[in-house]
């Protein structure tokens, strides 16, 4: 491998934590932003919340990213218990004795990971370009450009509260079609969303609902709510790179299916991209390898879940309410015999909006 400087299109997750592996193995990196910050898709004013998860593996998440050499200097707090309902307002305790997930900060904001990986390349001596669009590649390099198509929507606000830390769901197509609504609540600030995977025309409607349902339910009070919208892709490519580049994060289509919960998922491409560009090793067989089993299986569950409806996702509440939630989730993310049994027929019934 030639030690030419390594060109990165986008300063999200995916493409920042490869500039950081890059530049600890002594790589000179140029990362190209188009905006004129990081997390600018967030809003440039106020920052969102969202949940990277700390399921899929039995080693705790945080812990991964300091052996892998990625900064945890980002605001988080340890989701152990939290409370979700069905559509008919039952309600299901959902407890892990290890955190389910870690809530955090995106955005350009002072506590963010998006801000805590810009300051990490930095430090580290990658130069970012902000304002600058990269379109093409004249040597090896890394697209991470974000998602290319709607496949589910998240929209509501993001406010200030005097409400108690904590996170809340609802399984309800009546507020978010295919999906759930959710409340999340940190430091006195807190985002409400309706995360919807199907009639998108009517998401100020969903909105509405699930804003007036957490206010039944849990007393939601929002101070200076500013509205928010973000967009997830979910597609598994044939392929993630050619001769000259390599595709990391959403704009490879690497998101979790079922949830929505794909942070874990962008950075781990970043960081196999990264190893390929080093190694000589083929990135296709790296992320088919490591992440492809999990995508597979989130596959699986989205077709499943779409298919449940809401008496069935009473059942599916239940279930995780039952014991460890974290120990279940677990095991529905693994590619088991019975999910390698059902693939081919959940890659025929759910086609990405990128394939269409």
């Amino acid at each position: 491998m030639t030690e030419a400087t390594i060109e990165i299109a986008g300063a999200g997750p995916a493409g920042l934590t490869a500039a950081i592996s890059l530049a600890k193995a002594g790589r000179d990196v140029i990362v190209h932003e188009a905006y004129k910050e990081v997390g600018y898709r967030f809003g440039n004013t106020y920052q969102d919340f969202q949940g990277l998860e700390n399921w899929t593996t039995e080693q705790d998440i945080l812990e991964l990213f300091e052996q892998q050499g990625i900064t945890t200097d980002f605001a988080t707090l340890a989701c152990y218990r939290g409370t979700a309902f069905d559509y008919k307002q039952r309600q299901y305790d959902i407890s892990s004795k290890k955190p389910l997930f870690y809530m955090l900060e995106r955005g350009p904001g002072p506590r963010t990971l998006d801000t805590a990986l810009l300051k990490q390349a930095q430090s580290l001596g990658v130069e970012i370009r902000f304002n600058s669009r990269l379109k093409t590649l004249s040597g090896q390099g890394i697209m991470a450009g974000g998602p290319k198509a709607a496949d589910a929507i998240s929209a509501g606000y993001h406010f200030a509260t005097e409400m108690e830390d904590g996170y809340w769901v609802i399984c309800d197509d009546n507020l978010a079609p295919k999906g759930y609504a959710y409340l999340l609540i940190m430091d006195g600030m807190g985002t409400v969303k309706s995360c919807m995977f199907d009639d998108f025309k009517q998401e100020k409607k969903y909105v509405e609902r699930t804003v007036a349902a957490f206010e039944e339910l849990v007393g939601l009070k929002m101070i200076e709510p500013k509205s928010h919208a973000g967009i997830g892709n979910f597609y598994i490519p044939d392929t993630a790179c050619n001769q000259q580049y390599r595709m990391v994060g959403e704009q490879a289509g690497f998101q979790d299916t079922l949830w929505g919960f794909g942070m874990r998922l962008v950075m781990s491409s970043g960081l196999l991209a990264a190893q390929s560009l080093l190694t000589g090793e083929s990135y296709d067989q790296l992320w088919r390898q490591q992440l492809k089993p999990q995508m597979d299986a989130s596959v699986v569950n989205r077709c499943i879940f779409s298919l449940l409806g809401n008496k069935g996702y009473g059942w599916f509440l239940r279930k995780q309410s039952q014991g460890d939630a974290r120990h279940s989730l677990r095991k529905e993310y693994q590619h088991s015999l019975m999910k390698k049994v059902l693939h081919p027929w959940a890659k025929r019934y759910y086609l990405s909006r990128r394939a269409q």
